[in-house]
């Protein structure tokens, strides 16, 4: 038998270990916090990710949950229409829903696909060392695994990078976002629509993520949040997500995001207002410059172990989603064999990269505080014709990972 450890149990960590269950291997699962509690805010999954999840048979466990995603509306602070489109149109080639739902929901989803057992909670590595075609790993409970693949998806924070290529820390970009899902809806937000507002160095976004729940996100300028060492080290849980948990901020949280927004579209600030301050998740901005080594022998990575993104695409948690099939895909096609690990690689180089590039570069526009800057963003915007946006998108959106050629 195949012994495969994937390190880190997260939406990439599970869902490769999903996918790997489905040609016949019976990966572990290794995930450095005690218990995988109700944390985190909403994750929008696209047609590209959604096709992944439809060939895994998670459709449905999914939609149940989540909110589903029509159309994109851009508007100004005040909320006034500068443009839109259809998101249905735009991946209307191997047809898929657009949606978006709690992320602790979709993990207890892609958790209960797997076997009980199989996911090792308290887990947290401390070295690797590959030996003639195995890999040894030890853990801080003193457990250690021979395994012949290991695969890190330990997130921003990866140690398995870490120890594979030790390069340095992720950039910041220079701004925060806020993210929160409130217990309500509002009736102002069209029905399955997600809602972008802009204005001076701020932006604010608002969509349904089921069960009669809207999530919503702020982005503002400002320095770099990026922990000291030290600081990272004793909160290697909430760091290794790449995000800082309310609990551990002011409990004014909500308070200091009325005033910076004040004056912005009122169902903007109802959300805030209805969200529990403690639940309000704050992220840096943070990627990492696009690299073609991505592993070595035995061992590779995957998500935002290797290509962490800003998150203005909303494709983080979807490239990690479409690393997975991939994966599982070159193993089936190439065997248990290194040369699996380094197709994977390959094929997943430019798709990555490209996908990473444009969400910085979107992030950098949205973010602009110079007047003028701002003007000539809002008019070429609402200039854009609906059908440019949607082939624009679909640049993202119809990639399907199921179709992608693996060569044998």
């Amino acid at each position: 038998m195949v012994r495969i450890a994937i390190i880190g149990g997260g939406i990439g960590g599970l869902t490769t270990a999903i996918a790997l269950r489905k040609i016949g291997f019976e990966p572990e699962v290794y995930e450095q916090a005690p218990a995988l509690l109700d944390v985190g805010a909403a994750i929008a999954l696209w047609p590209n990710a959604m096709r992944v999840l439809e060939y895994l048979g998670l459709t449905q466990q999914v939609l149940e949950k989540a909110g589903v995603m029509n159309n994109v509306r851009w508007l100004d602070q005040h909320g006034r229409l500068i443009n839109k489109v259809s998101i249905t149109e735009t991946s209307e080639r191997n047809a898929q829903t657009a949606v978006a739902l709690h992320r602790a929901d979709l993990q207890e989803i892609l958790r209960h696909a797997l076997p009980p057992g199989s996911v090792h909670l308290g887990s947290s590595l401390v070295e690797y060392k590959q030996g003639d075609g195995t890999v040894t790993a030890h853990f801080t409970n003193g457990h250690i695994i021979e395994v012949d693949f290991l695969i890190g998806a330990d997130g921003i924070h990866s140690d398995v990078r870490a120890k594979l290529l030790d390069d340095s820390p992720p950039i910041y970009r220079g701004y925060m976002v806020w993210r929160g899902i409130s217990p309500v809806t509002l009736s102002a937000i069209p029905p399955n629509t997600a809602v972008e507002l802009h204005g001076s160095g701020k932006r604010f976004g608002i969509g349904p993520v089921g069960l009669g729940r809207t999530g919503w996100w702020a982005a503002a300028n400002g320095a770099n949040i990026s922990p000291k060492a030290e600081e990272r080290n004793a909160d290697r849980k909430t760091w290794r997500q790449g995000e800082s948990i309310a609990s551990n901020l002011p409990h004014d949280t909500q308070r200091d995001l009325l005033r910076s927004f004040d004056g912005w579209y009122r169902p903007a600030l109802q959300l805030i207002e209805s969200t529990p301050s403690e639940s309000i998740l704050r992220t840096g901005a943070f990627d990492r410059r696009g690299t073609k080594v991505w592993g070595q022998g035995h061992v590779t990575l995957l998500g935002d172990a290797i290509h962490p993104m800003t998150p203005n695409f909303g494709q983080g948690g979807c490239m990690a989603i479409e690393d997975a099939l991939i994966l599982s895909r070159c193993f089936h096609a190439l065997g248990a064999h290194e040369s699996a690990l380094r197709h994977y690689e390959q094929l997943r180089y430019q798709r990555t990269a490209s996908v990473t590039r444009y969400s910085r570069m979107y992030g950098t526009v949205g973010q602009l505080e110079n007047v003028f800057a701002r003007g000539i963003r809002r008019a070429l915007l609402s200039l854009v014709p609906e059908s440019v946006a949607r082939r624009m998108m679909q640049i993202v959106f119809n990639y399907n990972a199921c179709e992608v050629a693996i060569k044998n």
